[in-house]
């Protein structure tokens, strides 16, 4: 569970960022779940958007695409989410959370 510090650190370094993963009109997918594990493995930190055709409510489509992939859900501002993971591999870590 992330603190409020580190859940701010984070935001900080999210709004910076470009939307990786998209939500359409397929809503969350097998191929959507597996590439936003994918991102999540590479970056740790990753903006998802879900577009105006998906047939889930944004709040509900990120939550459950952070479900699948083990992620934590920082948050959630318009269309876009912020989702966190930290890499397994403590070497491979590219963030360091205060």
């Amino acid at each position: 569970m992330l603190t409020t510090k580190q859940k701010r650190y984070l935001k900080s370094l999210g709004m910076t960022q470009d939307p990786i993963v998209q939500i359409g009109k397929a809503g969350v997918t097998a191929t959507v779940v597996a590439g936003t594990e994918a991102a999540l493995l590479a970056r740790e930190l990753i903006k998802v958007r879900v577009l105006n055709n998906s047939p889930q409510e944004v709040k509900e489509a990120i939550q459950e695409l952070a479900i699948e992939t083990g992620a934590q859900l920082v948050q959630v501002i318009g269309h876009n989410g912020l989702l966190y993971k930290q890499n397994p591999d403590p070497e491979r870590s590219k963030l360091e959370l205060p």
